[in-house]
């Protein structure tokens, strides 16, 4: 089922017309959000992420658009499918249909996706890098928007070489992400993420990992530019997304990294997660 405009519909019933303005322009903007247990997984920073990024869009938003509405909505959807207690929503919100590069309104439609997720971690994880096109710097690059030709031909790119992802480049040949997360590499007691301005989306579960490093005293979180080469030199490499969490990287080019410490943080964050924090 799919609930468009707070309506449940099957997916045959759900009429998006050839105008529709995330399809023609790619007008639109999206959450991936987990669900478990009948609980939305950090959804107070889903939320917020969600209005910052529409307002940045100039869409406007509904008055009805609060906190407690869309988390009925969701739950409302996710409901439909009883069978599973863990599931990954798709939250999108598109500009309505009209006009050219100019819209004729900035009032938006929004759809909710569900589907079951059960996704563990995997104990071998291959990245490289993907050279043919660049994530460019930049504030609209932290925005979740529909335009994700970028991740779809680096994903392809990782499955014609037998790789579990790719890193991003930003003009400046930095490291950005990785296409379906945000990437953070461990060099003794220094954790280094890319900076928001190399052009990374501002990724909820990479806010929530800063804020568990930033408590281990031992270790010195770094919000910064990365060199591909400085993941090369790393001891521990990994990768957030709201989906899988944490997931421990084990190579890179010909370097294999340990996971010790990643997989302490994926049990921290697990705990957060049933925290609610």
């Amino acid at each position: 089922m799919i609930n468009f405009n707070g309506e449940l519909l099957f997916k045959e019933n759900v009429n998006l017309t050839t105008n529709n303005r995330g399809f023609k322009y790619g007008d639109g903007i999206f959450e991936t959000i987990k669900v478990s247990n009948n609980k939305i997984i950090f959804w107070e920073d889903h939320y917020f992420r969600l209005m910052a990024s529409m307002r940045m869009l100039r869409m406007k938003i509904p008055m009805e658009f609060t906190l407690e509405f869309l988390e009925a909505e969701i739950l409302k959807t996710t409901a439909v499918l009883d069978n599973a207690t863990t599931f990954r929503v798709r939250l999108n919100v598109f500009r309505k249909d009209g006009g050219f590069y100019t819209p004729e309104t900035n009032k938006i439609d929004y759809l909710i996706e569900v589907s079951q997720t059960n996704y563990q971690s995997k104990d071998s994880y291959h990245i490289d890098v993907f050279k043919d096109f660049y994530n460019y710097s930049g504030l609209l690059s932290t925005i979740k928007t529909n335009n994700r030709m970028l991740n779809t031909l680096a994903s392809i790119f990782a499955d014609e070489n037998d790789l579990d992802n790719c890193i991003l480049l930003n003009e400046r040949k930095g490291v950005v992400e990785v296409t379906n997360g945000n990437i953070f590499v461990i060099k003794d007691n220094v954790i280094k993420t890319p900076a928001l301005a190399e052009g990374c989306i501002k990724g909820i579960v990479r806010k929530k990992v800063v804020e568990i490093i930033t408590k281990h005293k031992e270790f010195t979180i770094e919000e910064t530019a990365i060199s591909p080469f400085e993941i090369q030199k790393a001891d521990e490499v990994f990768i957030t997304n709201a989906i899988i969490g944490i997931q421990p990287v084990t190579k890179y080019k010909k370097k294999t990294f340990t996971v010790d410490f990643s997989k302490k943080l994926a049990a921290n964050l697990k705990v957060l997660e049933i925290a609610g924090n």
